[in-house]
């Protein structure tokens, strides 16, 4: 660890909305109560923390942005060229700092091109959310195994973020190209992201380090479950499972149908209570035999935790994920956990152990996993405390900031014998 408060400066999306803005986030203010000077550059800025700046500096800036983004769209040319990125590497705070930090770049906010001159300025940590600094387009390339060998006949331009036209063998190629420029470092918060780094041909020429994401054991904790349901109005008799995810509705990576066809397979559906949280979910009502309760979306982590808390049991469906903070909230406030066994959830879940992996898709064996637990009292018990054991033992925001301060401290070396 650094014997000065270093500066570092973070690259998002956003400062507050998304996993992955969370994530940043985070680290931001775990940096900063560690005495650190730590500030963020975003794409959007919907809170009000005075070391968060919005990238482009002004209106114009954003008109300009929002022009050359279209344009990009209407090409196939995916974030190759924005006019506020030109300037970006003699923004202040880059020039300042120490370490610069890169998580979400996608999202029409960020320049490829600026990866490589961000570089030459100080050692870039890019800590990935997803797998789209290593694929031709796609954050998530699901069984498509193409980002392995160069893209080119995308089977998915749909996928996010979507392409008009398939132009990812280029996009693929130019991500080569500026790679080829840097120096980077890459964090993998799971040991699925790990494996994908190093096997990239764009991002397996870099040093990989598996760090995995953390949280503050004050914000997220065990509670009682009988308070938590009676202070948020709730069925204390109900067996419940929780439901968490951004967009509720029409978003297939997250397995929204998947739970829908598990919940209409379990038996005595009147004994069970879904908690939605998140945007939409008005519909669900109407496609599963249990009783739903909509939590809307919720930002508040003390909100939250009472959430997790009136939960027998936290579900994730997802067809692919990385190390999602649902999966972290989950075992910080010592709940069982039924996901799909896919990206990095086997991580958290520990098979019997924290809770249960189900094969992605397979509906049966999510219902199978949720009745296991939620009709086992005993099980359910060994597993929350497991749960939180594990928490504590590997997801805490300590060991997290920990970790990336041992980072920063020898990139920072090294980037100084280089330079």
């Amino acid at each position: 660890m650094s014997v000065r408060p270093l500066s570092i400066v973070h690259f998002s999306t956003a400062d507050l909305t998304g996993g992955s803005a969370r994530s940043a986030n985070r680290i931001h203010q775990g940096l900063r109560a560690a005495g650190h000077n730590s500030k963020m550059l975003v794409g959007i800025k919907t809170g009000d923390d005075p070391h968060v700046a919005m990238v482009q500096g002004g209106r114009l800036s954003q008109l300009a942005d929002r022009i050359a983004n279209k344009f990009s769209d209407m090409l196939g040319l995916q974030y190759l060229f924005l006019p506020s990125s030109l300037g970006l590497d003699y923004h202040p705070w880059v020039r300042d700092a120490d370490v610069i930090a890169l998580y979400n770049t996608h999202g029409g906010y960020f320049a490829q091109s600026l990866v490589a001159r961000l570089s030459a300025v100080a050692p870039v940590v890019w800590r990935l959310s997803d797998l789209w600094p290593m694929t031709g387009h796609c954050a998530y390339p699901g069984a498509c195994e193409k980002w392995r060998t160069g893209c080119g006949a995308c089977p998915d331009l749909a996928s996010y973020p979507a392409l008009r036209r398939d132009r990812t063998a280029y996009l693929f190629n130019k991500k080569d190209q500026i790679y080829g420029r840097c120096t980077l470092n890459i964090v993998a918060p799971s040991s699925w992201t790990e494996t994908c780094a190093r096997q990239s041909p764009l991002l397996g020429r870099f040093p990989v380090t598996r760090i995995p994401n953390g949280l503050e054991p004050v914000d997220f904790r065990p509670m009682d479950r009988a308070i938590a349901r009676r202070n948020l109005g709730l069925n204390p008799d109900k067996k419940t499972i929780l439901f968490a995810a951004h967009v509720l509705d029409h978003n297939p990576r997250k397995g929204g149908d998947v739970l829908i066809e598990a919940l209409g397979r379990l038996q005595n559906p009147q004994h069970y209570a879904l908690l939605l949280v998140g945007d939409g979910g008005e519909s669900w009502a109407n496609r599963i035999p249990v009783q739903v309760d909509l939590m809307g979306f919720v930002k508040q982590a003390s909100k939250l935790a009472e959430i997790y808390a009136a939960a027998d049991v936290v579900a994730i469906p997802s067809e692919v994920e990385n190390l999602p903070n649902v999966l972290i909230e989950a075992l910080a406030c010592g709940r069982a956990v039924v996901a799909s066994n896919s990206g990095g959830m086997a991580d958290g879940v520990r098979h019997n152990e924290t809770g249960y992996l189900a094969r992605p898709g397979d509906a049966d064996d999510l219902a199978h996993g949720l009745a296991n637990i939620l009709n086992d009292p005993d099980r359910q018990q060994k597993m929350e405390t497991a749960a939180r054991r594990l928490f504590e033992i590997q997801f805490t925001g300590e060991k997290e900031i920990n970790r990336l301060l041992h980072l920063y401290g020898k990139v920072i070396a090294d980037f100084r014998k280089e330079h």
